[in-house]
């Protein structure tokens, strides 16, 4: 419980906390923790989107950082008003790391009474919020233009690259589309 309490704390990126946990439990800690930095490299694009949400001193910023995961930076940006946004993203990821944390002791403890979590459709939980948090920023043709080429270049890529290359060399494309606009 001590280690998926730590992993959650520090890591906080559902995905890569389960890519590692699955690498490191097949004895593969190297490709954990690579395969955790390649996951959570696309933030970087909510850390641009973020940045002036954690102005301010250092402190701020760094505990600011440690929330830019996608629903408070999705939810923030639906705001045009800047403090509103702000307070959004405080709000949203705040709530959201302490209830992630809470769950994660609570798994811990007593996951193994679940079973197999895609018994019971979990597997399909992150997909799906995700797809929640960006139906609303697809409201304008160029931003569906550019969703819907991102989606084409991770379908076309799958079946070539390494799992989570076409992940990130879609939203790579996202971000080259938004740019031209």
């Amino acid at each position: 419980m001590l280690k998926a309490s730590a992993l959650s704390l520090l890591v906080f990126a559902g995905g890569s906390q389960f890519a590692a946990v699955g690498l490191a439990g097949a004895g593969n800690q190297v490709a954990a923790v690579i395969t955790g930095l390649l996951l959570n490299s696309r933030l970087a694009a909510f850390g641009v989107l973020a940045a002036p949400l954690v102005s301010g001193p250092l402190w701020r910023r760094l505990l600011g950082s440690q929330l830019v995961v996608d629903e408070p930076v999705a939810l923030a940006l639906e705001h045009e008003d800047r403090e509103r946004s702000r307070a959004t993203f405080w709000f949203a990821g705040s709530l959201l790391f302490v209830c992630w944390n809470v769950v994660t002791i609570v798994g811990a403890a007593v996951g193994d009474v679940l079973g197999n979590p895609a018994s019971i459709g979990l597997d399909a939980a992150f997909p799906a919020v995700f797809v929640a948090l960006l139906a609303p920023r697809l409201r304008d043709p160029g931003s569906r233009r550019a969703a819907i080429g991102g989606a084409v270049v991770a379908l076309a890529l799958t079946p070539l690259l390494p799992a989570g290359v076409p992940v990130l060399l879609a939203a790579f494309a996202v971000l080259l589309a938004g740019r031209q606009r």
